[in-house]
């Protein structure tokens, strides 16, 4: 998601690069772009292959700059292929910090997640990007916290080791303009409820902290990074207006996006069953990044219209 938006941010900016795309399927992803002007089209290359197959002997071309987005996001696929998750994550962007030596890139963006801070208590004060807590080793669904762990310590080895210029963007949740209807992610849930005028159904007692980040800001975040950010060094992207609990969340959704013709109901069952992660009380800075010049703009009601308004689109092209 992040990986297409950003591309047709750039498009939209009308910045003087070409986009170079490895794809898993190179027919599916060139159908979602095939809205664009046939300009901007020209400027997309796709190239079918897998994260375990990329290699600069694939790239033929020279190559500016990185930006590693793939990543699995659907918290049911990390608890059935808790061993895929971690090899795509870790083998994945050591493959990408090795194209990246191997073709001397000028800057390299690595898109960690702030899963990677764990368990930690709520204090009120939001943590700052040394600031990590506990994960659990016994659990499955800590393949995917602990794996982007260790591919943010391939970045700063790649860095010390070969001078890799990478940065790490550790990304709070992101949504809004150009959400996939098919996203389950919680907050993806929530808009449906309202969409449709159902109910919001917790699987948890919502306790747990939630961090977001629209979209377009994270983007915006993101080529700060690119550009400014100092190699080796972790950004929180996250936009700290937006801090609160998952239930003062689907809260806010149910009054202010349905108008209060829903409710809230909390109907928890196991988090280890459900693929969720355990409750914390992570609270994001978002202090080191603003220092670069970025600033958010969208707040969390804004962001949920965006969603709705991709609802709408999705059900009027059926």
């Amino acid at each position: 998601m992040i990986g297409s938006s950003l591309a047709r941010w750039i498009l939209r900016k009308g910045l003087p690069c070409r986009l170079i795309f490895p794809v898993r399927d190179a027919a599916r992803a060139e159908k979602m772009y095939m809205d664009l002007q046939d300009s901007d089209y020209r400027k997309l290359l796709f190239m079918e292959m897998r994260m375990e197959n990329i290699g600069s002997e694939r790239f033929p071309m020279s190559i500016d700059s990185i930006i590693h987005c793939a990543c699995i996001t659907q918290s049911k696929e990390m608890v059935t292929h808790p061993v895929e998750t971690a090899d795509s994550i870790v083998l994945g962007t050591k493959n990408i910090l090795e194209l990246a030596r191997e073709k001397k890139v000028k800057s390299m963006v690595y898109l960690s997640s702030m899963e990677v801070y764990g368990k930690v208590e709520d204090t009120g004060k939001p943590l700052k990007e040394n600031e990590l807590g506990d994960i659990d080793l016994q659990i499955a669904r800590s393949c995917y916290p602990m794996a982007k762990r260790m591919a943010e310590h391939y970045c700063h080895l790649y860095h010390k080791e070969y001078a890799v210029p990478v940065k790490i963007a550790r990304l709070a949740q992101t949504f809004g303009e150009g959400v996939r209807p098919e996203d389950a992610r919680v907050y993806m849930q929530f808009a449906r409820a309202a969409y449709e005028g159902k109910d919001i159904i917790l699987k948890t007692h919502g306790t747990t902290m939630g961090n977001y980040c629209a979209i377009n800001d994270a983007i915006e975040g993101i080529w700060t990074i690119l550009h400014k950010g100092k190699p080796g060094e972790v950004y929180n992207v996250v936009n700290e207006a937006n801090t609160m609990s998952i239930l003062d969340m689907a809260h806010l959704v149910a009054k202010e996006i349905a108008g209060e013709k829903i409710q809230v109901r909390i109907e928890p069952e196991d988090f280890v069953k459900t693929g969720y992660a355990p409750d914390t009380g992570l609270r994001l800075s978002g202090e080191k990044l603003r220092k670069l010049g970025w600033q958010p703009h969208k707040e969390l009601a804004e962001m949920y219209r965006e969603v709705i308004n991709e609802l709408e689109k999705d059900e009027s092209g059926k």
